[in-house]
């Protein structure tokens, strides 16, 4: 068997412990693994007729190749979010320009699929979220044997209850607030921490939580600035050392106001997320008068070397992915749920975004987490 593994959207901690073991568990059992570079981009611009194409979209994975990765954070083989099915003119790669009549975006993914015939490709392995999966998905209904593994710090992908990267970004985010407490109380300010998350507050919720945050803004409950100006004062004058300190998602929105948005659509549609931290804290500063320190975690969250269950996790979903391939059990993704290593269809990463279970763990009138049971939850809460 040959094999091809691929990381595409937003780099995590612990991709590289993944293409580890992989790697190691299919040269284990007597297979052939090689890598995609930058995720489907990769295969959009490898010219089966050009070799230096070739060489430049792919690679041969061994033992030695993969020895010391999984010690650091990102992916070796580098990352997109490049949508083979929506492709604008100007990511168009010179050698199929002649096959772009009508207008753009262009699916390119008849090209693909002649690809992974031409590096006689036998199963694919995707690393992702939601928007590389669902092109995962893609390949799987055009006949393209597949499994999947889920990552993305946001933990958002449906049908598991964990995704890779999620243990270690919320480290870093309880870090980062914990750190910054000491210029926020020497001070006297209100602390707005903007983290990651477009659809899914988890990261936010979780975050504030396990830091002990006193106000809590996610993607899932529009918020009224008045009454968190109100609630930020109450916590800020019962504090002794007189501060107080919010996390917010970058979905987060202000009733009657929308995403803050910048920039072109990306390739599966979304336009970068950013600034609902900084509008946040101004419009705080105007009805507040106090002083304000913004701090957007953002990139630092995916940076650095994974944690230890972030290890764990990568390089099991790796193994069970592999064992899947082997066995011939395609067309399915890894999962956690409840506790318990598994693998769904991968039809279910198209069934919708996993959101925050408000009724169960958030209190949306004071804007912070609250727990009614953790009896039967999931380790990390959803």
């Amino acid at each position: 068997m040959r094999a091809a593994i691929l990381t595409g959207g937003g780099d995590v901690p612990g991709l590289n412990p993944c293409i580890k073991a992989a790697v190691n568990r299919m040269i284990d059992e007597g297979h052939e693994i090689i890598g995609i570079r930058r995720g489907w981009g990769g295969l959009l611009h490898c010219n089966p007729d050009d070799p230096a194409t070739v060489t430049k979209n792919t690679l041969a994975l061994d033992r030695a190749t993969v020895r010391t990765i999984d010690r650091t954070g990102g992916t070796f083989l580098h990352t997109s979010r490049t949508n083979p099915s929506r492709v604008t003119d100007s990511d168009v790669p010179d050698f199929l320009a002649d096959q772009t009549d009508g207008e753009a975006p262009y699916d390119f993914t008849p090209h693909v699929l002649r690809v992974l015939e031409a590096l006689e490709i036998d199963v694919l392995l995707p690393i992702g979220g939601d928007d590389t999966l669902s092109y995962g998905l893609r390949m799987h209904q055009e006949g393209v044997p597949v499994v999947a593994i889920p990552k993305t710090m946001d933990n958002d992908v449906h049908g598991t209850d964990y995704c890779i990267g999620f243990s270690t970004a919320v480290t870093r985010g309880v870090q980062f607030i914990h750190n910054l407490r000491t210029s926020t109380g020497s001070h006297e300010r209100i602390a707005i921490v903007e983290l990651f998350g477009r659809y899914s507050g988890e990261t936010s919720l979780v975050t504030a939580y396990l830091a002990g945050v006193d106000r809590a803004i996610i993607s899932e409950v529009p918020f009224d600035i008045d009454r968190l100006a109100e609630l930020v004062m109450v916590d800020k004058t019962a504090n002794p050392s007189n501060y107080a300190m919010i996390t917010i998602s970058e979905g987060a929105t202000i009733e009657g106001g929308e995403l803050s948005l910048s920039g072109e659509a990306d390739a599966y549609g979304h336009r970068k997320l950013g600034g609902i931290g900084r509008l946040t804290g101004d419009l705080l500063k105007d009805r507040t008068g106090e002083g304000i320190i913004l701090q957007e975690v953002a990139y630092l969250m995916r940076s650095g070397s994974p944690d230890s269950l972030d290890l764990m996790v990568g390089t099991n979903y790796a193994v069970m992915a592999v064992d899947l391939a082997i066995d011939g059990s395609l067309g399915r993704m890894v999962a956690l749920r409840s506790g318990t290593y598994t693998n769904v269809p991968i039809s279910v990463t198209g069934e919708g975004v996993k959101r925050v279970d408000i009724d169960e763990l958030y209190d949306a009138e004071q804007y912070r987490p609250k727990l009614r049971h953790v009896a039967g939850k999931p380790m990390f809460l959803y």
